[in-house]
């Protein structure tokens, strides 16, 4: 093997470590973006429950309201 081929070849094995530690960089991104896309949804659902009681529950209207005691 020529020093140049040795150069080449370090060179692309330099390149491969740095193109591996993106990609495990890249996994951790979308591994975290996964866990809060989980997260979100599960606040989305918990919050159209919520929003589905209220407006099953009926509202009183303000004049239905009892008086307050120093009426």
């Amino acid at each position: 093997m020529t020093e140049q081929d040795e150069e080449r070849l370090i060179a692309l094995e330099s390149r491969l470590a740095h193109h591996e530690r993106m990609a495990e960089e890249i996994s951790d991104v979308l591994a975290a973006q996964g866990r809060t896309i989980d997260r979100l949804t599960a606040e989305i659902r918990r919050l159209r429950e919520r929003l589905r009681e209220l407006e099953v529950t009926p509202t009183r209207a303000p004049q239905d309201e009892p008086p307050p005691p120093h009426y």
